[in-house]
């Protein structure tokens, strides 16, 4: 049998520790796969490494432990969330009230052994029903999206961007291609770090390399059984859709 593969983000040292030790003390048979230290990376590792059962604080910095929750909630095969928090939360009612199971800090074995409990006794992760998704939407405080210009270079001259300008980002290993409607750019800030600054109503990230305005998505065309690619209007690239993100795309 697969060893379940689980994720902890933390953006403080200690707390991320104990949650790893305490895991592999009360859930030997799991495989720890990533420990983020921020909401940015977490999200990242949720898309390379897919886990079974994601442990999220949920304050962290860039994005939070809801927004990584609500990310992953509308993936093909979203990872159980267990919420860890040193604070009373507004957010811990409505857990009660809802399918998401959450710790305080600090932990407490036998608190963390029935949440383990209650995840081992789910056989397979089901995808989130819509009401968790809005729970979770209802749980994020208004989000600041970026007004600043994007700075970008272009050959000697560095041009200034409005997010609202893009059709599409794609990132490679070193730079991140910046597309609007009439030239391209290249910036240095990778692709994760830029979708915390960014609406999510507005950009969608479809693959792990490739964020687009959803305002120039002009049809999602499926290629074969596995495959999907974005078209866009008035351009002719096709950009491609990962499995993850395909449930984006379910038509009326």
């Amino acid at each position: 049998m697969t060893a379940c593969k689980i994720l902890i983000a933390d953006d403080e040292e200690g707390p991320r520790e104990q949650m790893k030790a305490a895991l592999a003390r009360l859930w030997p048979q799991a495989q720890l796969v990533a420990a983020a230290t921020n909401g940015v990376d977490a999200w990242d590792a949720v898309l390379e490494h897919e886990p079974d059962v994601a442990f999220l604080d949920i304050r962290m910095p860039g994005l939070t432990g809801l927004d990584v929750a609500r990310r992953a909630s509308q993936l093909a095969t979203p990872p159980q969330v267990v919420f860890v928090t040193a604070f009373n939360d507004h957010a811990l009612a409505a857990f009660d009230a809802g399918a998401i199971d959450y710790v305080l800090k600090p932990l407490d074995d036998a608190r963390l052994q029935r949440a383990i409990d209650k995840l081992r006794a789910r056989t397979t992760p089901a995808p989130a029903a819509p009401d968790l998704t809005q729970l979770l939407q209802s749980l994020l405080p208004p989000r600041a999206t970026a007004s600043r210009p994007i700075q970008a270079s272009v050959g000697k001259e560095i041009k200034l961007i409005q997010p609202d300008e893009v059709v599409f980002f794609e990132s490679d290993t070193r730079y991140t291609r910046v597309v609007t409607a009439d030239q391209e750019a290249l910036i240095r800030t990778p692709l994760k770090e830029l979708i915390a600054t960014l609406d999510a109503e507005v950009f969608w990230q479809v693959h792990r390399s490739v964020l687009v305005n959803s305002r120039h998505i002009a049809s999602a065309v499926r290629v074969d059984e596995n495959n999907m690619v974005l078209t866009l209007k008035g351009r002719s690239e096709k950009l491609p859709v990962s499995r993850q993100f395909q449930g984006l795309f379910k038509g009326q």
